[in-house]
């Protein structure tokens, strides 16, 4: 290894103790520690690695021991900087400079946090003779060097032990590097930065005062609660709405922010009340700002999807400023894409981002909400290439809006690629996915996930089947492939186990009870799924909800029909509710309650239902035995029908002759 031995740097002018190596020196700053302790953030001292911990906390961090040949002390790693660690870029006994580093005192204690630095050189043997420096419980500091015998004026055992232990630790350590030292030292060109130079703004003015000095930007991952003075500069990738509140402390209102830096960190920033005055015009989103002076706290999970652990509030003394000049450094958005089969095991109420080809949109239709308030909703239909679907459900702004759009689109006959940021999971009657506040849904988006899954659909994909997840939960590899005849589902004991059973039948609708094929439903939100239980007439002719304990003037209709299914073995009842009763009688509930209870048109209704009989479908059944007062009954219940294409019919009885062939 050969290094310069002028102008190595000119950050102190005491020479630190010299490590000869293949002749030439290698300089650590003298009193780097002791400097860094006094609050100098400047210097870009170049220490060696001592000891690397792994601290287990909820994010992973690694806690260095470092030494500028004369004293240790331990630091922080910023966590964009753990790959050095894991890569073995970064070690023990290696040389690095400290680039940047911020220094903060927490309970009488040092604090410092490595934010960036380069290695100069992967391993050699101890520098000098650092001391050991050992904080009684006053924050005093003691040093022993790590060749002395312990000193009897430690005050405790505990203390006593410890230093002990951490010279035996430096001990073990030199004796290693000595051994290693004539093969890991080759080919390492040194890249050491000079010194900070003040900007002339600064030069000749005497001490600075306390908070004259402009902030340090630093990266968003690096943010602590231990830091004084920061600032961050980010770009908005979301703004929330202006919500109102009243709470025992009186009304207020809140609102958030998402914030993205060019090192790929994420953090949300919430303002409140007067704050809000200040900053909720001035946010845009896709703009950069410059933002210091607000106070960290733990991010609540259950309502920040962002992977940080913490969360910047706004106070009355903070500043936010526009960045005139944009900076293409600092992505515009940031995804996680999830592939839609992985979706089936993630867990309720989890955020996730996906990406998917739109194949189906529903019109946008009013939803009461339980709080009496009227929303939109409006479900449309995702798929990529992990060969599932998936439902999205848009709620509020985002159906007239986005929902719109996409419905022009999908009219036009195009099927356009949709990027879901934040959308939330849900597992009421299989997986599905839908909007919140905070969720963004980009059309057509200008990204590589986005060119990669058109061109998939553009070559084949959009006439290769998928699986819906969103159907009841039907397992991924289950009987839900598996093809019976009816027949088999009794004769094989289908439903009798614990879990039910999932079957693709092909067979004949011959019979469908029309006296109760629908049921009036409760309307009302509870969360982001509807009611749906059985509604009555109150004595006001209003419809009435026992579970929601509310009124209302309009219900909704909601399909439970009782069929018979036949094949070529025999025949049996299925149950069939609302989505997979709409695929068969190709119409609303309401809209055949109407013809039949209001409108009395008996004939048109009978043509519906008689164009329905002797119809082949494939239906996908769940089987299952069920309690109906003390009868054991098994149940089966209609997940999905479809019409038979007879095209892929014939290319699936041709795969199975061949089959058959084979075996």
């Amino acid at each position: 290894q050969i290094l310069s031995k002028s102008n190595y740097f000119h950050t102190r002018s005491v020479v630190a103790p010299i490590f000869q190596l293949a002749g030439m020196p290698v300089n650590l700053t003298a009193n780097a520690i002791s400097a860094i302790n006094a609050g100098d953030v400047n210097s870009k001292p170049v220490v060696q690695v001592l000891d690397i911990k792994l601290i287990g906390t909820t994010q992973e961090r690694y806690r260095l021991t470092l030494s500028d040949s004369e004293s240790t002390q331990q630091v922080m790693l910023a966590t964009q900087l753990n790959d050095r660690v894991k890569t073995g870029r970064v070690r023990k006994t290696s040389v690095i400079q400290l680039i940047e580093y911020i220094c903060s005192t927490v309970q009488n204690r040092k604090i410092i946090v490595v934010l960036n630095m380069e290695t100069i050189i992967p391993e050699c043997e101890i520098i000098g003779n650092p001391k050991v420096i050992v904080e009684s419980n006053l924050g005093a500091q003691k040093t022993t060097s790590n060749g002395a015998s312990g000193s009897a004026n430690l005050g405790n055992n505990g203390n006593l032990s410890a230093q002990r232990s951490a010279q035996a630790s430096f001990a073990n350590i030199k004796n290693l590097s000595a051994q290693n030292s004539g093969n890991s030292m080759q080919n390492y060109p040194p890249a050491i930065q000079p010194a900070y130079q003040p900007p002339p703004n600064y030069k000749s003015h005497g001490a600075i005062m306390k908070n004259e000095a402009p902030a340090r930007i630093i990266p968003i991952a690096a943010l602590n609660p231990h830091q004084g003075r920061w600032a961050i500069k980010a770009r908005v990738t979301a703004k929330g709405d202006l919500r109102h509140y009243n709470n025992s402390r009186g009304d207020g209102k809140v609102f958030s922010f998402d914030l993205l830096d060019s090192d790929g960190g994420e953090i949300r920033v919430t303002c409140f009340n007067a704050v809000v005055d200040r900053f909720y015009d001035k946010i845009e989103a896709g703009k950069v700002y410059m933002i210091s002076k607000g106070s960290l706290k733990p991010a609540q999970k259950s309502f920040n999807h962002l992977k940080n652990e913490w969360e910047i509030f706004l106070e009355t003394t903070s500043t936010v400023d526009l960045c005139p000049d944009e900076d293409a450094s600092i992505p515009r958005q940031q995804f996680s894409f999830r592939p839609i089969c992985e979706i089936e095991s993630a867990e309720n109420n989890s955020i996730i981002d996906v990406i998917g080809i739109v194949t189906a949109v529903n019109p946008s239709v009013p939803i009461l909400r339980k709080n009496g308030m009227e929303t939109q909703r409006r479900i449309l239909n995702l798929k990529d290439q992990s060969g599932r679907s998936i439902e999205l459900t848009l709620w509020g702004d985002f159906c007239n809006r986005e929902g719109q759009n996409l419905q022009e689109l999908a009219e036009a006959g195009f099927s356009p690629v949709l990027a879901v940021k934040a959308a939330k999971v849900s597992n009421f009657t299989g997986k599905s996915i839908g909007t919140i506040s905070s969720t963004q849904l980009f059309i057509n988006p200008d990204s590589a996930e986005a060119q990669t899954l058109r061109e998939w659909f553009d070559q084949g994909g959009k006439d290769i089947a998928s699986q819906s997840i969103s159907r009841d939960n039907m397992p991924v590899g289950s009987k839900i492939e598996t093809r019976k005849t009816v027949f088999q589902i009794k004769d094989e004991g289908l439903g009798r186990s614990k879990k039910p059973d999932w079957v693709t039948v092909k067979a004949t609708i011959t019979f469908i009870k029309t006296d109760t094929f629908c049921y009036t439903a409760c309307p009302l939100m509870i969360g982001d799924r509807q009611c749906n239980k059985k509604v009555t007439r109150s004595g006001n002719s209003r419809w009435q909800c026992d579970r929601c304990n509310q009124e209302f003037e309009e219900c909704d209709y909601r399909y439970l029909l009782q069929a018979q299914i036949q094949d070529h073995s025999g025949l049996t009842w299925v149950t069939t509710f609302q989505e997979s009763g709409e695929e068969i009688l190709g119409c609303p509930a309401k809209e055949l309650y109407m013809m039949k209870y209001e409108e009395a048109d008996d004939t048109r209704f009978s043509e519906i239902i008689r164009n329905c009989l002797f119809t082949q479908f494939l239906f996908r059944l769940k089987i299952k035995e069920e309690f109906y007062g003390d009868e054991q009954r098994v149940k089966i219940t209609v997940v999905k029908a479809e019409k038979v294409n007879h095209s892929a019919e014939s290319r699936y009885l041709i795969d199975l002759i061949s089959k058959f062939r084979l075996s």
